[in-house]
């Protein structure tokens, strides 16, 4: 059963149809986000790729039911996971559904990436010409961590064995200590409460803007401002908001902010709907 590919070796950045017909590419998964790119972060996120047989797959469904129990941990440790298998997406589609699961069903109906990875199965019997099931875990460049052979069920990795596996990737990032986060230029973005706190009666004034929330997705805490003042949209963190917790703002409200320049460009502070 040979592979192809090996620890320390790139993976192929492929791009699929995903079960809603998107064709989308690997490196999506992994790249760093708008915020990072704000914070001066280089590093992405790892993803962990799973080559199913298909949804007929006993193994499999048992296998894709315990990532069910982990896809909610995933999303809170910012790390990515995507399957890959030769049935259509509207197959995946239903399958997907019906077990659950929010990861992303890539179909390879062509075999292309099976093949380049030189993983399809060749056998007589109803597994001919499926992929074989093997797991990749990756690091943000796409650099194959670990391999799993799951062509007998107790080569397919646990929970813990990917719980292990990000650890080892992620601690070499440079997002993963506390300190990355505690520096005069992250703050600025990334604004402590206690600023909002020391600011109470504070009036100096500075140079205040108008604009209109462009977008703001609730589940970063990211947005942009457009303002006719300036040129390019103004990216803000949610704790531009002043207040306590985690704030949010509707989009095409018309705000009040400042501008805060950091050595990778300006940003909004004192956010204020009015």
């Amino acid at each position: 059963m040979p592979v192809t590919l090996q620890p320390g070796e790139v993976f192929p950045d492929f791009e699929l149809p995903d079960q809603d017909g998107r064709l989308r590419k690997l490196s999506s998964f992994t790249k760093q986000s708008e915020a990072d790119k704000r914070y001066g972060f280089k590093d992405g996120y790892p993803v962990i790729v799973i080559f199913s047989r298909g949804f007929f797959c006993p193994r499999d469904q048992q296998q894709f039911k315990m990532i069910r129990e982990f896809q909610n941990e995933l999303k809170v440790n910012y790390c990515s996971l995507v399957s890959v298998s030769a049935d259509t997406t509207q197959v995946s589609a239903a399958f997907r559904a019906g077990l659950g699961a929010h990861w992303t069903f890539f179909s390879d109906t062509d075999r292309k990436v099976i093949r380049e990875l030189n993983i399809l199965d060749e056998t007589e019997g109803e597994y001919a010409y499926r992929s074989l099931p093997f797991t990749f875990v990756l690091r943000p460049n796409l650099e194959v961590h670990k391999v799993y052979n799951g062509w007998y069920f107790v080569g397919r990795p646990t929970l813990e064995d990917l719980r292990q596996d990000l650890r080892i990737i992620m601690q070499e990032m440079d997002y993963y200590t506390y300190e990355a986060f505690n520096t005069p230029h992250v703050k600025k973005i990334r604004i402590p409460q206690q600023t909002w706190l020391e600011e109470q009666g504070n009036d100096e004034e500075q140079i205040s803007f108008e604009g209109i929330v462009e977008s703001f997705d609730i589940k970063t805490g990211n947005g942009y401002i457009r303002s006719r003042e300036l040129e390019e949209p103004i990216f803000f963190n949610f704790t531009a908001i002043p207040g306590e917790g985690y704030r949010t703002i509707r989009q095409g409200a018309k705000v009040h902010f400042e501008l805060v320049k950091t050595h990778t460009g300006y940003s909004a502070v004192k956010v204020k709907e009015f």
